[in-house]
């Protein structure tokens, strides 16, 4: 098969699988993850990762984090690390509008610095030893962080265009999701967001229920309302999305 054949193979492959994704069928957060999850995998990549950019200040990765298939242990390690808003690989996007191919480690580095040793690590194995990350706006300007790594060689001119064409419009589909949360803090009573809120701030269910002055067992049953309503199985996952979705 000529070059130019396997060009265009490749260019009509991901021609189906941009359409599924510009489809308005697409509307929650579960579709997006699992779209992310084929686009990791057609591109050659292992791993995924979407955060919202951190401002000047120090903030927490997992407050900024929004879709990953990383491993638990691997997120609630790095948030401890507190380096994300530091790390090189963020301050290199900041200066660029260009798709970086770098070493994931890089995420871990601050500028002058050393890696994080135990963190460093995680990151430097062979699963996700490089990563091609890009800097992305939403069109109210929010700025995102996206990045998928994995053992594969830097992508070619023609293979980072459609890559990055791809993970552009998956962060417009993702986008839809933000404007769905919309519809969904006009479902939730006031109740249903401040449990979950004082949930989000450490709170029990017993305290929670003498903070807003009501029973353990309605604060149970506005939990379950709520996590109905945002969609998620339980209420940690209800928790996670009312932050995504800027309701709490």
């Amino acid at each position: 098969m000529s070059d130019h054949d396997r060009l265009v193979l490749r260019t009509e492959a991901y021609a189906d699988f941009l359409s599924g994704m510009n489809s308005s069928a697409v509307q929650t957060e579960y579709e997006v993850l699992h779209l992310m999850r084929q686009c990791t995998a057609k591109f050659g990549f292992s791993h995924f990762m979407i955060a919202r950019l951190p401002s000047g200040e120090q903030q927490r990765f997992a407050e900024r984090l929004v879709l990953s298939n990383w491993p638990s242990d691997m997120v609630r390690q790095y948030d401890a690390a507190t380096v994300f808003h530091a790390s090189m690989l963020v301050e290199r996007l900041r200066q660029t509008k260009l798709p970086i191919f770098a070493e994931t480690v890089l995420l871990v580095n601050a500028e002058g610095d050393k890696a994080v040793d135990a963190i460093g690590t995680l990151f430097a194995g062979p699963a996700m030893r490089n990563a091609f990350a890009v800097l992305m706006h939403t069109t109210a300007g929010e700025a995102f962080a996206v990045l998928l790594s994995g053992t594969r060689a830097d992508p070619d001119r023609a293979e980072t265009a459609d890559l990055y064409l791809t993970l552009l419009q998956l962060l417009e589909t993702l986008e839809r999701t933000f404007e769905a949360g919309t519809s969904v803090r006009d479902k939730l009573s006031a109740r249903e967001i401040e449990c979950p809120r004082w949930a989000a701030a450490g709170k029990s269910s017993d305290e929670i229920a003498i903070i807003l002055g009501i029973s353990v067992y309605t604060v149970s049953s506005y939990f379950k309302t709520a996590t109905r309503k945002l969609d998620a199985v339980n209420r940690m996952q209800a928790i996670a999305r009312a932050m995504r979705m800027k309701l709490i």
